[in-house]
């Protein structure tokens, strides 16, 4: 699959989400705090499964590959009404589906919480239907709760996030019902890890892992 216009307009408009300056307020806000700090469950051989959409796929998997107690990552379609979609099909914006991944975890060692404050710390969670120049549906922010924990989490989280004023702009994060989930092709599957000599892993994907392994330094697996 070819990227070029993407991978070029994400380069120009990387940068600005990704600043220092923009992620300040919400790295030191309460409820940032909040979600890092919160204890895991004493569950013990169990898996859990959370379902974001963040932008593009190759980006979030690469994130959330990092954490200590995410056992797998998938990346795929969901939130639509066409069954079994094709990326071709979802780039068009006519499925109503986002990119997503499916993030199967280890509630004892990392918990929902914190999940979510990977989540809203991998994109700009502020810019409805986009992130940087990938425009459409198909990149929009959002949640997918597997249960009402998880919904009334994200709610709780969301909310307190925009009365803190974490972000300039107000978020924009949808929460929504999980319903299905449709994997994508199997070239899209562990994209960063496999192909990361590619341009778009080396200038777009490379300084997120990064950034984003700089604020979750104590939890990454590499720690274990």
């Amino acid at each position: 699959m070819m990227k070029a216009i993407k991978f070029i307009s994400s380069l120009l408009l990387f940068a600005p989400w990704a600043s220092n300056a923009q992620h300040t307020n919400f790295e030191k806000s309460r409820a940032f705090q909040q979600m890092t700090t919160t204890n895991s469950t004493e569950a013990i051989h169990t898996s859990e499964v959370a379902t974001f959409g963040a932008g593009c796929y190759w980006c979030i998997e690469a994130q959330f590959q990092q954490l200590k107690g995410v056992k797998k990552v998938e990346s795929g379609f969901s939130g639509g009404y066409v069954e079994y979609p094709t990326y071709k099909q979802v780039c068009s914006s006519h499925t109503g589906h986002a990119e997503v991944c499916n993030i199967f975890y280890d509630p004892s060692v990392i918990s929902f919480d914190e999940l979510l404050a990977a989540f809203w710390t991998c994109h700009d969670p502020t810019t409805l239907n986009r992130q940087g120049n990938d425009v459409g549906t198909q990149y929009r922010s959002v949640i997918f709760y597997h249960n009402e924990e998880q919904k009334q989490k994200a709610e709780t989280y969301k909310k307190q996030l925009n009365d803190e004023k974490a972000w300039d702009k107000p978020v924009v994060t949808e929460i929504t019902a999980f319903t299905k989930f449709y994997k994508a092709e199997d070239y899209h599957q562990n994209y960063y890890n496999e192909n990361g000599d590619q341009p778009y892993c080396h200038f777009v994907i490379g300084p997120k892992v990064e950034k984003f392994k700089r604020v979750f330094k104590d939890k990454l697996k590499t720690n274990e």
